[in-house]
């Protein structure tokens, strides 16, 4: 198993001084993909776009709060509740308490420096 990277998120400080938060809660943001979790459908590198008010459903890719961090995976639906399922077989399922722990539902893909490999993932 490769070795976890953590990256933290800090809020980002206003001009007053204070923490504030870096973009609205209905804005996209940007990722880098790290590990390999999630392969072969993302790459370590890549950079997905998160789109916070996007409709996470069964089968979606999504960021979400797991054990205090956000985590990429594949948002499943089973009987038994909401589970985050990674592509790589390597990897264990998570169970979720429920939805309201995705962040948001990756919307893009690309590889930095190629306009050619990015992909959609469309509602």
């Amino acid at each position: 198993m490769s070795q976890r990277k953590i990256i933290p998120i800090t809020p980002v400080r206003t001009e007053s001084g204070a923490a504030g938060s870096d973009c609205e809660s209905e804005e996209a943001f940007a990722l880098m993909v790290l590990g390999d979790s999630m392969l072969p459908e993302f790459v370590e590198g890549e950079i997905i776009v998160v789109e916070p008010e996007g409709l996470a459903r069964d089968g979606s890719y999504v960021v979400a709060q797991h054990e205090g961090e956000p985590i990429l995976r594949q948002l499943q639906r089973r009987e038994d509740g909401w589970w985050l399922h990674p592509l790589n077989p390597r990897y264990a399922d998570a169970a979720i308490a429920g939805i309201e722990a995705v962040r948001g539902v990756v919307i893009q893909k690309s590889r930095p420096g190629s306009r050619r490999s990015s992909k959609f993932y469309d509602d």
